[in-house]
C-alpha cells in the first residue's frame, strides 16, 4: 500500500494495536521510515474521541473503518466544530466504503480516503486505491506484492464485470489455522488464501466487493448483493448507517429487509421507511429493493467496527 509515509508524518489509527489493521498503520509502516504515531485508549466506536484525538494531536494519516468515518459525518457540522487541518490522506480497511461516504467525507474535509481491504490472514490490505487514481466505492487493485483473482465456485476464473471469490496470494499470507485442519483445506489452496469475498473486476482493473459469500440474498432466484443496496441507502440524507440482510415474506419467499440508523435531525417514521424505499426503486431495479425498513438506534458491531450482519439475520425482526 503506496502511502507516502515520510519520517514528517504522524499516524493515527482507530484500531487497537492487537489488530493488524492496527499494527500495520499504527506500528509497522511508520516505524519503518521513522514516522511518529498517535496511541488511542479510548473507544473507536464514539465518533468524538476520534475528532477530538485528531484536533489533539494533529496526525497527517488516519487509518478508520467505513463506519467509523459514517458516524463522524453523522455529526452535524463535524468540519467546523472540530480542527482537522492537519490530515493529509486517510485509509479506509474491514469492509466496503460505500462512494457516498467517501464524497461527502472529501467535500467537508478536503481530504481523500483510499480504501482497501485486508484480512488477518495475510495481514493487512491485499488491495487498495492508489493514492492518485481514486475510484469511490471501489477496493483499488492489488497492492505491490500481491495478486488477485476471481474465480467461480469450480476454481475457474471469471471475466470481467462478473462477480465470483476472491482469492489472494503473496508472501505474507499465513499457512494454516492452528488446529483447524478442514477450514485451513478450504481457506489455503495452495499458493492462493480464499477470502470469502465476493468481487468482480472492471475493465481497468479495479476490484469491487460485493459482500461476504454468506451475506448475499437470492431473491426470485437472483443473486442480489447486499452492499449495492447499502450504496444506494447511505447516499440518502437520513441515513447515517445501513445493513441490509434477508427476511422470509408471508409465502415464505426470501426478500431484502434493512436496518437504518438516522442522523441527528430525523426521527423514525412509517412514512419515512416508506420513503426509503421508494428512493432505492428510483435507482435499481424492484427486486433489489427493500421489502422493509427498521430503524434502530445503533448496528450491532465488532470492536474493529464492522457491522455483525449474523445478528441482523438472527434478530426475531428480520424473520
Amino acid at each position: 500500500m503506496s502511502l507516502g509515509i515520510q519520517e514528517s508524518d504522524r499516524t493515527f489509527a482507530a484500531a487497537k494495536l492487537f489488530l493488524t489493521f492496527g499494527t500495520g498503520g499504527n506500528l509497522v509502516f511508520p516505524w519503518s521510515v521513522g514516522a511518529s504515531i498517535v496511541l488511542f485508549e479510548g473507544s473507536p466506536r464514539v465518533a468524538s474521541n476520534i475528532l477530538e484525538t485528531i484536533e489533539r494531536f494533529e496526525p497527517t494519516i488516519l487509518f478508520h473503518t467505513p463506519t467509523g468515518y459514517a458516524m463522524a459525518l453523522a455529526i452535524p457540522d463535524m468540519e467546523r466544530r472540530h480542527d482537522l487541518s492537519s490530515l493529509r490522506l486517510c485509509v479506509s480497511g474491514g469492509e466496503r466504503l460505500p462512494a457516498a461516504i467517501w464524497e461527502e467525507w472529501k467535500a467537508r474535509t478536503g481530504v481523500t480516503i483510499l480504501d482497501g481491504i485486508g484480512a488477518t490472514e495475510v495481514y493487512h490490505n491485499f488491495l487498495c486505491n492508489p493514492v492518485d487514481d481514486v475510484r469511490p466505492g471501489s477496493s483499488g487493485k492489488p497492492v505491490p506484492g500481491y495478486d488477485a483473482r476471481i474465480v467461480d465456485d469450480e476454481g475457474v476464473e471469471v471475466g470481467t464485470e462478473e462477480v465470483g471469490n476472491l482469492m489472494i496470494r503473496g508472501e505474507s499470507i499465513a499457512l494454516s489455522y492452528w488446529h483447524q485442519y478442514e477450514r485451513s483445506r478450504a481457506s489455503f489452496r495452495g499458493d492462493w488464501f480464499f477470502t470469502g469475498d465476493k468481487y468482480k473486476k472492471d475493465a481497468d482493473g479495479y476490484y469491487w466487493n460485493a459482500g461476504r459469500s454468506d451475506d448475499m440474498l437470492k431473491v426470485g432466484g437472483i443473486w442480489v448483493s447486499p452492499m449495492e443496496v447499502e450504496s444506494v441507502l447511505i447516499s440518502h440524507e437520513a441515513v447515517a448507517e445501513c445493513a441490509v440482510v434477508a427476511f422470509r415474506d408471508g409465502s415464505d419467499l426470501v426478500k431484502p429487509k434493512t436496518f437504518v440508523v438516522l442522523r441527528e435531525t430525523f426521527d423514525g417514521s412509517a412514512d419515512l421507511g416508506g420513503a426509503l424505499i421508494a428512493f432505492c426503486r428510483e435507482q435499481m431495479a424492484d427486486y433489489k429493493c427493500p421489502r422493509k425498513v427498521e430503524f434502530l438506534d445503533e448496528l450491532p458491531k465488532t470492536v474493529t467496527g464492522k457491522i455483525q450482519r449474523y445478528k441482523l439475520r438472527k434478530s426475531k425482526e428480520a424473520t
